[in-house]
């Protein structure tokens, strides 16, 4: 039943399924106490305006709806019309000195769509292999795996096999994606500045910049009000990451912390920056500030 249903919602327009969900956020946000108390505790510490956090709900409901069809839509059905993209001469020339690019965005608008995009775009150029943690629920693992499996994509969990898959992927010269704003588990991250308040920073991205010598550059997917499309942002980080520190026999352990630390933080400022320019359209309710789960044997 689960499979049936988002089969049909694959088929709606998307506009017809922005509009509705734009109602179920509301329904989330009212019957929720926790998601609601949230949400709006977040956007207080990035001192959000009402009116985006209004709007914030709305398009966390347009989120969800919109998954059906970006999952299950066919290889060859274009992935929305019109699909704009702003800045993509910057991966032109990334792809063309070939070092490797990692493209970073937040739980921000379309975050799910970056991807896809950049396969449509670029993929038979250069694949991308974007970092996932698979769905707990048996249904829903098959469906979002065999949706992400799509020409020009691959996808590594977010497990040491999956690290290593990006490691290779960068040092070949190619793509990867990542959320840098995703709780990573207990031991694989830093507690770090965002938005004023400590929380739990993955290190996976600047490590991996780090030991790659890969080119990093932000990616906004922007859900537009009307028309049912995206306009797509590509920028350069405000500032870059600091010199990684040297190797061993070196400083020591506490130089490595420090130049840890200080990498995570200038992410999360990257964060911060791009989810400035488009606050109505970043999922407050995501439980960024929580505790972070055990790493899971086998992991």
């Amino acid at each position: 039943m689960p499979h049936t249903l988002l089969a049909w919602l694959a088929r709606r327009h998307l506009r017809h399924l922005h509009v509705t969900g734009a109602a179920l956020g509301w329904v989330a946000y009212l019957g929720s106490g926790v998601y609601r108390r949230r949400l709006r505790a977040n956007a207080a510490r990035a001192g959000v305006v009402a009116a985006d956090r209004r709007r914030s709900v709305a398009e966390a409901g347009k989120m969800v709806m919109e998954l059906p069809r970006l999952w299950l839509r066919p290889h060859d059905e274009p992935i929305a019309d019109p699909l704009a993209w702003h800045g993509a001469e910057l991966i032109d020339a990334a792809l063309a000195r070939g070092r490797g690019l990692m493209l970073l965005t937040a739980h921000l608008g379309s975050f799910e769509v970056a991807a896809q995009a950049y396969a449509e775009r670029w993929g038979a150029q250069q694949p991308m292999t974007a970092l996932y943690r698979p769905a707990r629920q048996p249904w829903l693992r098959g469906v979002m795996e065999r949706s992400r499996h799509r020409p020009g994509l691959l996808t590594a969990p977010a497990s040491l096999a999956g690290v290593r898959q990006l490691m290779r992927a960068l040092k070949g010269g190619q793509v990867v994606g990542m959320l840098p704003d995703q709780v990573p588990p207990e031991g694989l991250g830093v507690w770090a500045p965002f938005f004023g308040e400590p929380a739990y920073t993955m290190t996976l991205a600047a490590r991996l910049a780090a030991q790659t010598g890969c080119e990093l550059l932000l990616i906004t997917v922007q859900r537009r009000a009307r028309g049912g499309g995206y306009d797509i942002h590509v920028a350069p980080l405000p500032e870059p990451l600091p010199p990684p520190a040297p190797p061993a026999p070196g400083p020591g352990p506490a130089a490595e912390a420090a130049w840890t630390l200080a990498a995570a933080t200038v992410l999360n400022r990257a964060m911060e920056w791009q989810i400035g320019r488009l606050p109505s359209q970043y999922l407050w309710g995501y439980h960024r500030f929580k505790q972070p789960r055990r790493l899971e044997a086998g992991a």
